[in-house]
């Protein structure tokens, strides 16, 4: 046996003790007068080394290979090479590359090792790598080949630099390399992935005129793309055109519909097409596969048609076709997100009753679900419960309990979930420690996340864009906008390094370990910092961030414009405002209904009442339905314009379209009509609210407040009274004024029974309360009830709390404890069903009431209000019964 042959059997034997097979082979290697070792044992030292880490030593076989002669140097180091570049360290294949150019300059390596070196460093995204390997490809002289663009071409393609992938494209031919089939291919994918179908359908002519016959995946990648952009016309023609081809579409190509259509919500479409494909077996349609099934067991479950999804899982499993964990799991993630949690936990026990059983995937999405809906002692127990099946929870097991904390507020058991997952040998990725992170922020918990920072940083948890999003978003919401602003600028220079060098006790915590790798400013970033900058009234320089992203090819979306449109008008710069929204349209992005409520507010603060019900008519013709804030915008407007039938109208319209009002809908109009002594009509809008909107305090209180602006006080002293039955907290109510009011009116008895009924019902209220009623008992000669109520008055300073609620215990006038205000359940039983209350504000219209508004659209919108409330009854008593 010669000395290579022994050498390699050697390392093979020591492949486990590594230091013992480098030293045997650098003994051999070391030698030049020795036999060349290299062709056998070169690659089995070089794989054993990169298992043991030891990459000192193979940075020094350079030095070894080189000591023999050129020929078998040169060889050997390109093999070096290639096994550094399939092995997965491009870094140190490259760098070893590079060595190699610097000693043989005039022996230029092979095309096949560039599409090596090339491929492997758009692998690991070494885009630097790429472009230096290409130009020293033509500096050497060596001629790329076909293979060499498509890798260039694939590329720039994923790194979405279409433009560059297109130059590249066109200049194949000036380097005498002719696109083939996947040349085109590569290049129409990266269009349709970024919904450029059209053009990528121009390039299907461009391979026709040059002879290149499309495949059948080019067609399926052209298909799948029309059809999620809803070009299904489209699609049917390519089918066609595949056929011409002499192509006949496959289970794939119907895959790729059925997907994209049910991707954009087109499932009926898709379930035309899936029952073709099972009974139309004459038109030479391909069967559907278990994918297809899925597909469109995905599909009606996304859309919410569980009875559809419902039968064709019993037809799976009729036809056998139901048989795997995957499509027992579309089924549990579409049960869980339609709310069906106990459906749900019974598709799992039938998992766990068959042969094959549920995976980690199962699990997780119950656990999602129980999270989800804050069930979270209910997904302890299914945490549980994977354990003793034997599958041992994973990052996202752990991250979705987290996450379920920090949902309800609960950042010490978050916290605890972490440790625990620690302690459990499963480390967090930066995912969770993003949820959590965003979680402190949230709780403003700012020096717990100074320490969590610092241990993401510790333990090698590489911060991303989405931590720095969180920090900035933070640093908006406590004020510290400039702050934030400082951190974008910095992001494009160091990444998230930037964390380190801001000085300042909450930033100063990261190092340069991550080197700012994919983390960079992104669309998330700017539009957060210009709400920022918005919100707090720097218009001016939010616009100078919105130029600096476009600079940086990150393009607006109708989110980022709404915001602007939002503060513009906000601001009284309703042209601005316009101007913004015709570059919102003209960028393709479409208004949606906070656009058009934040210009409909924006005119109304102009008064022009005729645009913004030109607007309302474009909301309707493009199908954006107004909601309750259009019409409150609306509604403002017109009362503030004196035009209250108008407003009236409106309301009604909005009852009629099933909008429900909300408390400010009903202010707005109280207020007008108080405003102008029309105290009866306001009274009537008022019941019609209760009715609608329940007996809340917020209301309660601003109608006694505006009755007793206006001076109708025994109207206020009633709704007072009222207000006390229902245990309201009367904190917002004017009662002081109310008391002085009836005082001055020498309508004592009242008063005193006001604040006896306070005293009865166990009210903590201003003692200085008592003083007027004490003084006119006082002046009349009525001492001992003055007295009396002068005790009270100093018990009550004594307590030293002014709580305007119930929150004392009942006074000598009553020793049984006060009856506290029930639950919302009681409140909607005690609700009266509106049409009653809708016949009785009917009569009052007609004897004479609200003189100054017309009958006709105030009548119908009682009657409007009586429906609505009618209905939202019907749904609270249906709503138990659907829960469960």
């Amino acid at each position: 046996m010669d000395q290579a042959k022994k050498l390699a059997k050697a390392l093979i034997n020591n492949t486990k003790n590594p230091t013992l097979a480098w030293q045997l082979y650098k003994r051999v290697a070391s030698n030049p007068t020795s036999p060349t070792p290299f062709p056998h044992s070169l690659p089995l030292i070089t794989r054993i080394l990169l298992r043991a880490k030891m990459f000192t030593e193979i940075d020094f076989l350079p030095q070894l290979l080189l000591s023999h002669p050129i020929e078998t140097s040169h060889t050997s180091m390109v093999t070096l090479i290639q096994i550094l570049a399939k092995s997965g360290h491009v870094d140190k294949a490259v760098s070893q590359f590079r060595f190699l150019r610097t000693q043989f300059p005039t022996n230029p390596p092979s095309v096949s090792l560039y599409n090596l070196l090339i491929e492997s460093s758009l692998r690991e995204n070494c885009t630097d790598s790429v472009s230096w390997l290409y130009k020293d490809m033509i500096f050497a002289g060596v001629l790329p080949e076909t293979y060499t663009f498509n890798l260039l071409i694939g590329g720039l393609c994923d790194s979405g630099r279409l433009d560059d992938a297109r130059k590249v494209f066109d200049k194949m031919t000036e380097k005498d390399c002719r696109p083939n089939e996947f040349s085109f291919g590569i290049l129409i994918r990266g269009y349709c992935k970024v919904g450029l179908a059209t053009t990528a359908m121009e390039l299907l002519d461009v391979m026709r005129s040059t002879g290149v016959v499309p495949n059948i995946v080019i067609y399926n990648t052209l298909i799948s793309s029309f059809c999620k952009e809803g070009k299904t016309g489209e699609a049917e023609k390519l089918v066609e055109r595949m056929r011409e081809d002499g192509l006949v579409p496959d289970v794939v190509t119907f895959n790729s519909r059925i997907s994209a259509l049910c991707g954009s919500g087109k499932i009926l479409e898709a379930s035309r097409i899936f029952r073709d494909m099972k009974i139309d077996e004459e038109l030479g349609l391909p069967r559907p596969n278990i994918i297809t099934f899925n597909l469109m067991l995905e599909g009606f479950c996304r859309e919410g048609m569980l009875e559809e999804a419902r039968t064709l899982v019993e037809s799976m499993k009729r036809n056998g076709a139901f048989s795997q964990v995957e499509s027992y799991n579309i089924w549990l993630l579409g049960l869980v997100r339609n709310g069906k949690l106990l459906e749900a936990q019974l598709v799992l026990n039938e998992i766990a009753d068959k042969d094959i059983g549920p995976n980690i995937i199962s699990y997780n999405i119950i656990m999602d679900g129980l999270c989800k809906n804050g069930m979270l002692s209910d997904a302890r127990m299914m945490m549980g419960l994977m354990i003793s099946s034997g599958i041992p929870p994973d990052t996202v097991t752990y991250s979705t309990l987290l996450h379920g904390y920090c949902r309800k507020g609960k950042v010490g058991e978050a916290n605890s979930v972490l440790n625990e997952m620690m302690r459990n040998s499963c480390f967090p990725n930066t995912y969770t420690c993003n949820i959590l992170l965003h979680s402190l922020w949230k709780e403003e918990k700012i020096s717990e996340a100074e320490k969590l920072i610092q241990k993401m940083n510790e333990r090698g948890y590489g911060l991303d864009t989405v931590t720095c999003n969180i920090v900035i978003d933070g640093l908006c919401k406590s004020g510290k906008v400039d702050k934030a602003v400082e951190i974008i600028g910095e992001m494009w220079k160091n990444g998230c390094s930037v964390l380190s060098g801001l000085g300042n006790s909450y930033i100063g915590l990261v190092d340069d370990g991550n080197n700012g790798k994919s983390c960079f400013p992104d669309l998330i970033t700017y539009s957060t910092i210009i709400n920022g900058l918005c919100k707090d009234g720097r218009l001016d320089e939010a616009k100078k961030k919105f130029v600096e992203m476009m600079a940086k090819n990150l393009y607006p979306d109708s989110v980022l414009y709404d915001t602007f449109i939002h503060y513009l008008c906000k601001n009284g710069k309703i042209s601005s405002a316009f101007r913004v929204l015709k570059d919102m349209e003209k960028k393709g992005c479409n208004k949606s209904l906070q656009t058009y409520n934040s210009l409909i507010l924006g005119l109304g603060s102009k008064s022009q009442i005729f645009e913004m019900y030109g607007l309302m008519d474009e909301m309707k013709e493009r199908g954006i339905s107004p909601n309750v804030s259009t019409y409150n915008n609306m509604t403002r407007c017109l009362c503030e314009g004196g035009r209250t039938e108008d407003a009236t109208t409106l309301l009604e319209e909005m009852l009629q379209k099933g909008v429900t009002p909300n408390i400010s809908s009903f202010k707005l109009l109280i207020t007008d009509f108080c405003k102008t002594g029309e105290f009866r009509p306001a009274q009537e809008v008022f019941d019609i609210a209760l009715s609608i909107c329940g007996h809340k305090e917020a209301l309660y209180s601003f109608m006694f407040n505006e009755l007793l602006a206006g001076g109708e006080v025994l109207e206020a002293k009633e709704l007072f009274e009222a207000a006390l039955d229902r245990c309201f907290a009367i904190g917002k109510f004017l009662y002081k004024d109310l008391i002085d009011r009836l005082c001055k009116d020498d309508n004592l008895q009242s008063a005193s029974d006001i604040l006896k009924k306070m005293m009865q019902k166990g009210y903590g209220f201003d003692p200085a309360s008592f003083m007027p009623v004490v003084d006119g008992l006082g002046k009349r000669g009525n001492k001992q009830e003055a007295d009396e109520l002068a005790e009270w008055m100093m018990e009550m300073a004594s307590e030293g709390k002014v709580a305007n609620k119930v929150c004392r215990k009942v006074s000598a006038l009553n020793n049984k404890k006060p009856k506290y205000s029930g639950s919302d359940w009681q409140t909607i039983v005690q609700r009266d069903d509106g049409s009653g209350l809708a016949l009785k504000v009917l009569k009052r219209v007609e004897k004479g009431w609200g003189q100054e508004i017309s009958r006709k659209p105030f009548t119908k919108l009682l009657l409007s209000a009586a429906f609505v409330q009618k209905r939202l009854r019907f749904q609270v008593i249906l709503m138990p019964l659907d829960a469960e």
